[in-house]
């Protein structure tokens, strides 16, 4: 099954709610489907009797023919539907779409349903106005509003979906944050998975030296991936491990270092504090380095994501996001919204626990997967 139909599939929760709530916002004020421009000519039309067949001509009669014994009377023609109902699907039996016409009240229901979805106000509002330049007052049906829906939040995700890039300098360091429980470690793994299949050596750092679980868990992910995990003695300084461990990285000739730390609450000033001086020490060693700093976050915190990328941000210079448990979620809209207020790059999400269920960022996959289409 490929990522996409991973993705469709998964996000059930999030697509199901927007898809319906756009379902309903169109037929629950639906105008009947024959205009009222339209109905005195329909009811005229109604109310003209049948025209009466013309007689028969009256004719000499002639002998009957014989008929043959097996001769058996011919079924009707099938009726055929138009060119454009075989094109289209379409048939006379096939209900047309309830259409509604776009004002002020519909756009004030889409504006509440996406603001519902975790997309923002900010956001919500921006998609609405576009959403209606140009059809306001026209009749619209609900497949439009989610293909021209799905056409905003691609709009909006399509310059921030970009992998995680490669450099050529060796090691190249990954420091990879976030809170507790939002999917780091896991995270770590797949993506080291996906590096080794592409031919690149990988080393990862287990940096949460706080939390036994923690280390063994990154153990068997790296198992997984046939990646060797650097660990340290517990409580130890996750600094000085990183250190340790751009000093192997660079003995062995590795291409990739990525290095995890410990789960933080980012209202936690002292643990925010020891990330900082992760970073610190990581200079000393290269100036340039972490050359790239994942913030992995949970899609069902909703809104509180915001507020850790600006946090994490000031602290740790974060240069991309991974989203993860897309699919455990009804409000997956507030990727949207981070996308629209930071523009930071999305590397990659994940809508699972395998070890395949993390791919890069699409736009238009997403999109389409979130609207329901």
């Amino acid at each position: 099954m490929s990522f996409f139909s991973k993705l469709r599939e998964r996000l059930t929760k999030s697509s199901s709610k927007i898809g319906a709530g756009l379902d309903s916002i169109v037929s629950e004020g639906a105008d009947d489907t024959v205009s009222p421009a339209q109905a005195p000519v329909a009811q005229a039309a109604a109310s003209v009797p049948a025209a009466a067949p013309p007689p028969a001509a009256e004719q000499a009669p002639t002998p009957a023919a014989p008929v043959p014994a097996a001769a058996a009377p011919q079924p009707a023609p099938e009726s055929r539907p138009g060119l454009m109902g075989r094109i289209f699907g379409r048939t006379e039996s096939t209900p047309a779409e309830p259409r509604r016409e776009l004002d002020d009240a519909m756009l004030e229901e889409l504006e509440e349903m996406l603001i519902a979805a975790d997309m923002g106000v900010d956001t919500a509002l921006r998609v609405t106005a576009n959403i209606a330049e140009g059809r306001m007052g026209r009749r619209i049906g609900a497949t439009e509003l989610k293909q021209a829906l799905a056409g905003e939040i691609t709009r909006i995700m399509t310059p921030v979906a970009q992998p995680l890039p490669l450099y050529p300098r060796k090691p190249q360091v990954v420091l990879v944050v976030g809170v507790n429980g939002s999917g780091k470690t896991t995270t770590i793994g797949k993506l080291a998975s996906q590096f080794r299949a592409a031919g690149k050596k990988v080393v990862i750092a287990a940096g949460d030296t706080f939390r036994a679980a923690a280390v063994e868990q990154l153990q068997v992910w790296g198992q997984r991936a046939g990646v060797p995990v650097m660990v340290a003695p517990q409580g130890s300084d996750p600094a000085s491990l990183a250190w340790d461990a751009m000093a192997r990285a660079e003995a062995e000739g590795a291409d990739l270092l990525m290095i995890d730390t410990a789960g933080r609450l980012q209202n936690r000033a002292d643990l925010m504090e020891e990330l900082a001086k992760i970073v610190r020490v990581i200079r000393k060693k290269d100036p340039s380095a972490p050359h790239n700093t994942l913030l992995v976050l949970d899609a069902t915190t909703g809104q509180n994501a915001l507020s850790q990328v600006e946090t994490f941000r000031k602290l740790a210079d974060v240069s991309g996001l991974v989203m993860t448990k897309l699919d455990g979620t009804a409000r997956g809209g507030v990727l949207v919204a981070l996308a629209d207020k930071f523009g930071l790059p999305i590397h990659a999400i994940g809508v699972g626990e395998q070890i395949d269920d993390l791919d890069a960022f699409d736009a238009d996959d997403f999109a389409r997967a979130l609207v329901g289409l």
